[in-house]
Formats: C-alpha cells, sequence, structure tokens
C-alpha cells in the first residue's frame, strides 16, 4: 500500500479562537492517521500491546506548517511509509484541504518498542511481511 487517506473535519474544539487549527492538532490529525493506516493493514495497536507486548510510539518528527487550516475545513491527511527498519517506521504525511498545496508537512519516524520495558525491539516478521509492501 503506498499511500492511505484519512479525510477528517475540522471541529471546533481543533481551532484557536480565531477559527484556525490549532499547531498542536495537526499532530493528533497525523497520529489517527497512523492508526488507521495500521488498522488497514490489519493490525488493531490494543491487540498488539496484549497480544504481543509491543508498542509504537512516535522517536522523532520534522514538521512544517504551510498554511493554516480552518473551522470545519473537509482535510486529507495523507500517510505514506517511507522506510521500513529492524525497529523502526519512518512516514511521510501531509495534511492537505481539497485539492490545494498542503497545509503542513511531516516526516515522522516510530520506534517499536517492548510494552513493559520501553526499549526498542525488532518488528515482528508477521508485520513486516504485511506493510512491506509500502517501503
Amino acid at each position: 500500500m503506498n499511500e492511505f487517506v484519512l479525510p477528517m473535519r475540522v471541529y471546533y474544539e481543533d481551532t484557536d479562537s480565531g477559527g484556525v487549527v490549532y499547531h498542536a492538532n495537526y499532530l493528533k490529525f497525523m497520529e489517527r492517521a497512523r492508526t488507521e493506516w495500521l488498522r488497514s493493514q490489519g493490525f488493531e495497536q490494543d491487540a498488539l500491546l496484549k497480544e504481543q507486548g509491543l508498542l509504537f510510539a512516535v522517536r522523532s518528527l520534522r514538521l512544517d506548517y504551510l498554511r493554516p487550516g480552518r473551522f470545519n475545513d473537509w482535510l486529507k491527511v495523507h500517510t505514506h511509509l517511507l522506510q521500513c527498519r529492524k525497529a523502526s517506521l519512518t512516514f511521510s504525511q501531509t495534511v492537505q484541504r481539497g485539492e490545494e498545496s498542503a497545509l503542513c508537512q511531516a516526516e515522522v519516524k516510530v520506534a517499536c518498542l517492548d510494552a513493559q520495558t520501553f526499549r526498542p525491539r525488532p518488528i515482528p516478521k508477521l508485520i513486516l511481511a504485511e506493510i512491506t509492501g509500502g517501503c
């Protein structure tokens, strides 16, 4: 799967007093999109935690704010898996309004962690086999 797109509406709670998307909420939009991407690959994060004792956590990110999103906008969060490593995944994510240029762009590195120790651990081969089509 080369690209996953999650549509979403901007609600009043997502904005500041001027009706502009609050900067931290772009991170929430991207987190939701990565969760839905993983779900579309057949993996639920709560099941991975319970059954395999692993979780995914953001390790680093680079984010560029390009133009404002506003209350009631209909957005699309584009998620593309750029790189698979032994214990991490790197994504390119873009938030876009309609067919306009991007509102926000990010590169997000997510680490696979042992749920007990919070130490990096290899991504299970079954998961890698399912998702590597995007790498």
